[in-house]
């Protein structure tokens, strides 16, 4: 049987390739991608911003059913039976347990994450990303059978963007009564919004876009503070101190991927706040600010930089949407369907702010 991937052969470009489907090793499967999400990080990646993926199969936010089974595999993650025919989600990376990071028991920073989602697409299995007909589980990556309830439109967001921000606010310990201002109502802020708001955390979002702020508000935001309104950062931080009765948050997220949104986290926090950078992920020059550390230690400030998840969060996340999916418009993220020709284009309108989530759904070889 032969399936397709899209790969990216060079900065912004992207070919559609055709390879054999592989039968699944010990311990591995193959699943058929039933639907796969853009996230922000796609964007850095097609422009090959990203500092250790280049020539790959794009994509890794994904919900998958499964068409094959290797030798061993009779279980998920959390203990629950698999058979052909289940619908599955998966971290994007790999947990090889025996990394100085994993011993130390920060599987999220295996020195191994990317060992196949960095190779190009001839390297087999060949199916390394979400873009593409197929997608192999290795050995050494979880995965959890996705609950019947939940439909395809919102939990393809699950195995990136909704886990890493419970991720994130599990790690700042958000709890009920804290003031949460998310940077972004991107799909990563929406998300965001919707698990602070369900912790009975008070939300406010920062955004410019109407169409991202109506979304927001569906998505549990208390307040907005446009951009287009307060247009500096300086006076964003007047308006949040005014909303929390002149302190400022308790925990600021910043999920806009824009460098300059680091530094007015800064200001937006309360003394001895928390804020947690998730969204800039490249490095070099261009990627720089000026900041002042002085302001960090002023305030006392807790600053925590996340990539990637413990990944049983992804257990954690398939629980808050049997919970929470009939409660917000996850499947208002995108604007329509596109096919793996049309990835690039789906890239680019994710860059342009024009789409919260665009959706990725593969038509067979």
């Amino acid at each position: 049987m032969q399936g397709r991937v899209a790969a990216l052969v060079g900065p912004a470009q992207v070919e559609v390739k055709e390879f054999e489907v592989p039968e699944p090793g010990p311990g591995a499967m193959v699943v058929r991608i039933r639907r796969a999400n853009i996230c922000g990080s796609e964007v850095h990646i097609f422009h090959h911003q990203h500092p250790l993926i280049r020539e790959c199969v794009l994509g890794h936010e994904f919900v998958g059913e499964i068409v094959a089974l290797g030798e061993g595999v009779t279980s998920d993650y959390a203990g629950e039976e698999v058979a052909v025919g289940d619908r599955i989600v998966a971290p994007y990376f790999l947990t090889c347990r025996r990394c100085r990071a994993c011993l130390r028991g920060d599987f999220n920073l295996c020195r191994n994450a990317y060992a196949f989602w960095s190779q190009p697409a001839e390297v087999a299995p060949h199916f390394h990303g979400a873009f593409g007909t197929h997608y192999y589980v290795h050995p050494e990556q979880y995965f959890y059978k996705v609950p019947d309830g939940i439909p395809d439109t919102t939990v393809a967001g699950a195995n990136c963007g909704l886990t890493q921000v419970l991720f994130g606010l599990a790690q700042a310990g958000v709890a009920a009564g804290d003031r949460v201002v998310v940077q972004g109502a991107g799909g990563l802020g929406l998300y965001a919004t919707a698990v602070a708001h369900d912790a009975g955390a008070h939300v406010t979002v920062v955004e410019r876009i109407p169409e991202r702020i109506a979304l927001a508000r569906r998505f549990g935001a208390d307040e907005i503070v446009d951009m287009a309104e307060h247009e500096t950062a300086e006076a964003r931080a007047e308006r949040v101190a005014q909303l929390t009765d002149g302190d400022g948050a308790d925990i600021v997220l910043e999920l806009t991927g824009v460098a300059a949104a680091f530094p007015e986290a800064l200001l937006l926090a309360r003394p001895a706040g928390q804020v947690v950078e998730i969204g800039n992920v490249s490095l070099g020059a261009r990627h720089e600010v000026a900041l002042a550390p002085g302001l960090i230690t002023r305030k006392a400030l807790t600053v925590r930089g996340l990539v990637r998840y413990q990944p049983w969060y992804l257990h954690k996340a398939l629980g808050f949407l049997s919970r929470r999916h009939a409660d917000h418009p996850f499947d208002e993220l995108t604007d329509r369907e596109y096919a793996l020709e049309d990835v690039g284009e789906a890239i680019q309108r994710e860059e342009a702010k024009q789409v919260a989530r665009p959706a990725v759904v593969p038509t067979p070889a």
